[in-house]
This record gives structure tokens, C-alpha cells and sequence, in this order.
């Protein structure tokens, strides 16, 4: 991860997450995504795997996406999602890691295929 360069991150990607909002009865519940922090990033597919759901077979395809830590990005979590720019291909954030641990990117799990 530490040769990772600039011309690699040749993705857009968008975070979002979603607002708390109240529900009028005390209670606070999930509002629609809002568009957080947009990066130059790189989608490296990983295996994807093939798993028996509900009698149905799902296809969960798992992607590192590797972006540059920021003040801006620093802020995403697992309860974000990064959706491609270009494409609209939506992705769940499944981790949040600082692999060269010098604090220069960050490499996120993520899957295509599972409910957000």
C-alpha cells in the first residue's frame, strides 16, 4: 500500500451517509443519503463469494477502494456508503483501515451485492 500513487486513484468516488431525523414522537430515525466528501479513489476487485439466502443464491462481490486521508474522509465509517461517480455503482462500507499507518491513505472494504 505504501507505493500506492496519485495516476492509481483514477476512480470518483461520492461517500454518503444518512441523517438522523426526528420522527415527531421523540424518536429519531434514518432520513435520505445526503452526499458527503467526493475523492479520486482506486476500486481494486477482490474474490467475491456466492452464499444461499432465503433459498435464493446471492452474489456478494467485496472491493478494496483505496482514497487519500483527508479531514474530509477521515469522517467516513461503516454506517457510510461510496457510490461511483461514473458508473452509480453503489457500495457498502464494511471497514476502514490505515494500511500503510502513516496516515497518507486509507483502504476500505466495501461489497456490491448486499442490502445497505
Amino acid at each position: 500500500m505504501s507505493g500506492t500513487r496519485a495516476g492509481e486513484l483514477r476512480e470518483r468516488i461520492a461517500f454518503e451517509f444518512q441523517e438522523l431525523v426526528d420522527d415527531g414522537y421523540g424518536n429519531t430515525v434514518s432520513g435520505d443519503w445526503t452526499t458527503g466528501p467526493t475523492v479520486a479513489a482506486r476500486i481494486q476487485p477482490l474474490r467475491g463469494a456466492e452464499t444461499v439466502q432465503a433459498a435464493r443464491l446471492a452474489g456478494k462481490q467485496p472491493v478494496e477502494i483505496t482514497i487519500r486521508r483527508s479531514a474530509a474522509t477521515v469522517a467516513v465509517t461503516t454506517d457510510w456508503r461510496a457510490r461511483d461517480v461514473r458508473t452509480g455503482t453503489v457500495y457498502n462500507v464494511r471497514s476502514v483501515v490505515n494500511p500503510d499507518e502513516k496516515h497518507r491513505f486509507l483502504a476500505l472494504e466495501c461489497e456490491l451485492g448486499v442490502a445497505t
